[in-house]
């Protein structure tokens, strides 16, 4: 790229960024009420987002071959087991993480 085209690229993802930063509150002023739909979707993708992290990470899962899943399904196990007795998010993502690795470079 020439220094010209750099210099643009900046430009762009400099008015991008600052467009995405502001445009929710153009978008959505102060006084106003929030959309139902916008509420909903605040509610409702949250929980979509980490269904599909979770299909994601299980898509290469083998049931018949290899460890059978066993190191996925126990680290799961931990982060549901602990998220229900700490209900600390970042804890049990960070345990089943830890979890899931030692399993997978210690014992399968």
């Amino acid at each position: 790229m020439t220094v010209t085209q750099q210099l643009i690229t900046i430009g762009i993802v400099a008015v991008c960024t600052m467009l995405t930063r502001f445009l929710p509150f153009l978008v959505f002023p102060q006084g106003k009420p929030t959309p139902k739909y916008i509420q909903y979707m605040g509610k409702a993708l949250p929980g979509a987002a980490f269904g599909l992290i979770v299909i994601y990470c299980l898509k290469n899962v083998t049931l018949l071959t290899g460890s059978h899943g066993l190191p996925e399904f126990i680290a799961i196990a931990v982060v549901v087991l602990l998220h229900l007795w700490k209900r600390q998010m970042l804890l049990s993502i960070a345990a089943g993480t830890v979890c899931y690795m030692l399993l997978v470079q210690l014992v399968f």
